[in-house]
């Protein structure tokens, strides 16, 4: 159902997939507003799912600044929803059932006559304890490859930097290759670890250094590179200050339960984290060491 993609254009997925922070109301309402008229204007089915914000007000508030959001919802080209509907439809939230979620998504808009699907999600929940929530940095990091990269679809994070630890927002931000806001600036002096996709081959790049304090992260790369459909899965560390022997296992443990069986490359190991490798050779099972 999907026909050609990615479209000609050149339009890669890291356009498609943004992480947009604002800190007020009338920042929301002008990207809200600006991503649903492209969205209407150009024949796709447009979504929202509100968490923090109740769904009569984005509607309300599309009508105020001049968009005709009540003939839309007539014509079934505009859907305000919840993320309770959404990415919390289940009992937990599942990164799987998500992915297959824009899959259907995309397919029915399609069948419609639609030339294609935007969204925005809150994704305030993410704060919140929820059963899953720690599993939105792996859903973050898994989208960009699994459906931005095979789908036309064209999707907004809204995050909301009053509801978000200042961690948490670079962390969850962190993981989209384009970003929007304040929230895109990384943090005077400090070196947390990050994760992100990698724009090129299918895998992931950790960058900044890697410790107790960074377990969520590492548990999250972890579980991206274990459901990672491809075959071959790289794993960038050139930019890495440091990683312990505790989160080289995880991802060790990781690769070795790839569906493949292939190794995952490791580009750019730094000569700290090679000695490990070799100080503990069964950590190596699953990894495959390469040049910068």
């Amino acid at each position: 159902m999907h026909g050609t993609w990615p479209p000609a254009s050149g339009e890669t997925a890291a356009d498609r997939h943004l992480a947009v922070d604002y800190s007020s109301d009338a920042e929301w309402a002008d990207h809200l507003v600006a991503f649903v008229r492209a969205g209407l204007d150009g024949g796709e089915h447009v979504q929202y799912f509100a968490d923090a914000t109740d769904p009569a007000l984005v509607t309300r508030t599309l009508t105020n600044r001049g968009v005709d959001a009540a003939a839309a919802l007539r014509r079934g080209q505009l859907l305000v929803t919840t993320a309770d509907e959404t990415y919390l439809a289940g009992a937990r939230f599942d990164p799987d059932a998500m992915v297959g979620l824009w899959r259907k998504a995309v397919d029915d808009v399609a069948a419609r006559g639609f030339r294609g699907l935007r969204a925005i999600g809150e994704m305030s929940w993410g704060a919140r304890d929820i059963a899953g929530a720690e599993r939105l940095l792996e859903y973050e990091l898994r989208i960009h490859h699994e459906v931005f990269e095979r789908l036309p679809l064209r999707a907004w994070c809204f995050y909301d930097r009053r509801l978000l630890s200042r961690r948490d927002l670079r962390m969850l931000s962190g993981a989209h290759l384009t970003r929007t806001g304040a929230g895109a600036a990384p943090a005077a002096g400090r070196r947390e670890l990050s994760a992100a996709p990698l724009a090129g081959p299918p895998g992931f790049r950790l960058a900044g250094s890697a410790g107790y304090e960074s377990r969520r992260v590492v548990a999250s790369t972890a579980a991206a590179l274990a459901a990672s459909p491809a075959e071959r899965v790289t794993l960038d560390l050139s930019v890495l200050d440091h990683l312990d022997v505790a989160a080289l296992a995880d991802l060790a443990a990781a690769a070795r339960r790839r569906p493949s069986g292939i190794p995952v490359r490791l580009l750019g190991a730094p000569p700290a984290l090679q000695r490990m490798l070799a100080l503990f050779p069964e950590l190596r099972d699953g990894l495959e060491v390469a040049g910068r």
